[in-house]
Order: structure tokens, then C-alpha cells, then sequence
């Protein structure tokens, strides 16, 4: 029986986690319990399967538009959008998980 494919996400992801695991916890918002459980997952980087990695995919491609909001990445008060958007691992999550997709299809 073959074994199943899994990838380890990189070191900046895990950063990225913890930092939006930081924000939320500052600043209260940001990130639903899903997020706050895939932060956890890429902080331990824990190897993730392929419906992870579709699951990484679509949310990036649904909250790309977030980065055009107000107060993105503002150091004093960042949107719920840029805090949500570490969780996941951030713009290097982002082109680990295309890039993973892609290799995937």
C-alpha cells in the first residue's frame, strides 16, 4: 500500500502562525477556530495531506481581497483580514500552498 502524500509547511509559515496567533490574542479578532486550528497545525509543523492543502488554496483564493482593506498590516491596529491571513501562513503560505497545489494536479 503506497504511502500517503504529505508536506511539511516551512519555517516562515510557522512564524507567520504564531505571529497571527499573537495578533489575535492581542487584538481579539481575526481568524475563525478554523484558522486558530491550521496556526496551531503549521506552528508544530505537522506534515499536512493533499485536502489541506486544497483546503490552504481556497481559503487564499477567497480572502486574497482582504489585503485591499483598511488598516492591512497596520502595526497598531491590524484588520481582522491581515491577522486571519497569518494564521494561515501568510504570503509564504500562500505560495507554498498554490505551489503544493499545483504539484498536486
Amino acid at each position: 500500500m503506497p504511502k500517503p502524500i504529505r508536506f511539511v509547511p516551512t519555517a516562515k509559515m510557522a512564524e507567520n502562525a504564531a505571529r497571527g496567533l499573537e495578533l489575535r490574542a492581542k487584538h481579539g479578532r481575526g481568524g475563525t477556530h478554523v484558522g486558530a486550528a491550521r496556526a496551531e497545525q503549521l506552528i508544530a509543523r505537522e506534515p499536512l495531506e493533499p485536502k489541506d492543502i486544497k483546503s490552504m488554496y481556497s481559503y487564499f483564493a477567497r480572502h486574497a481581497v482582504d489585503k485591499q482593506g483598511r488598516f492591512w498590516a497596520d502595526p497598531a491596529r491590524p484588520s481582522a483580514g491581515y491577522i486571519a491571513w497569518l494564521l494561515w501562513g501568510g504570503d509564504e503560505g500562500k505560495a507554498w500552498a498554490d505551489a503544493k497545489r499545483t504539484m498536486l494536479e
